[in-house]
């Protein structure tokens, strides 16, 4: 794959950027839905649990359904790589429910981030530098982490009640096709989770992964996924 590198000029309309750099609709996205507030909740409850106590959970993210733990919890995370038999090497990606809390998490923010992400039309993951606060084997050996800022209903509210990051990585054995729906994932995959979400198992949403794009703290952006 050929990766092209942009310096931010700033008289350059930044939503025409994003928009150049990830081919990108115009119409709105959203991926909101409407729950009964009552049953999710309870969701929520039972996945902070198994979070608390270190285990794996399978849950529906913004994008495709993930395979998660704490960010700060290493042994989780080394779960997750052994149940997806991924090498440690490849970085797995962090959700966050606000962008104000990117700073308990990186050294330095760059500035751009917060444009890119105000005008981003369809699930972005920004590969930061300098991680700080998260399991050492989540982080990148060049000291970067990727981290997305969810919309998604159901992640913002169990984020911001877990009160910590999440890992969120596709619910398939590394190498395989990632799937699209809950109906697609491997029962190998479901078996070994401590916990399954329940919300959203029979919607048919043929959702894609998010696009990535790699950010320096000078305005550099390096397209990783579109």
């Amino acid at each position: 794959m050929v990766h092209f590198i942009y310096i931010f000029q700033p008289l350059i309309r930044i939503n025409y950027l994003i928009s150049q750099l990830l081919n990108l609709p115009r119409s709105k996205y959203n991926t909101l839905k409407v729950y009964q507030k009552t049953g999710m909740f309870n969701e929520i409850n039972q996945t902070i649990l198994t979070l608390k106590s270190g285990g794996i959970i399978l849950y529906p993210t913004d994008t495709i359904w993930g395979i998660g733990c704490d960010a700060t919890n290493e042994k989780a995370v080394q779960k997750i790589f052994q149940i997806k038999e991924r090498a440690e090497t490849k970085a797995m990606i962090v959700l966050l429910d606000n962008e104000n809390k990117l700073s308990r998490y990186l050294k330095d923010v760059p500035p751009l981030c917060y444009d890119l992400m105000e005008f981003s039309e369809k699930p972005l993951t920004i590969i930061y530098p300098n991680a700080v606060g998260l399991a050492k084997n989540l982080i990148a050996q060049d000291g970067s982490i990727a981290i997305r800022i969810v919309k998604d209903e159901f992640c913002k509210n169990l984020i911001y009640k877990f009160g910590k990051p999440i890992v969120s990585t596709s619910a398939n054995i590394s190498g395989e096709p990632s799937p699209a729906s809950f109906s697609q994932i491997n029962k190998t995959i479901i078996n070994q989770m401590d916990f399954v979400v329940n919300c959203r198992q029979n919607e048919i949403i043929n959702n894609k992964p998010s696009s990535i794009i790699k950010l320096g703290m000078k305005g550099e952006i390096e397209i990783i996924r579109k």
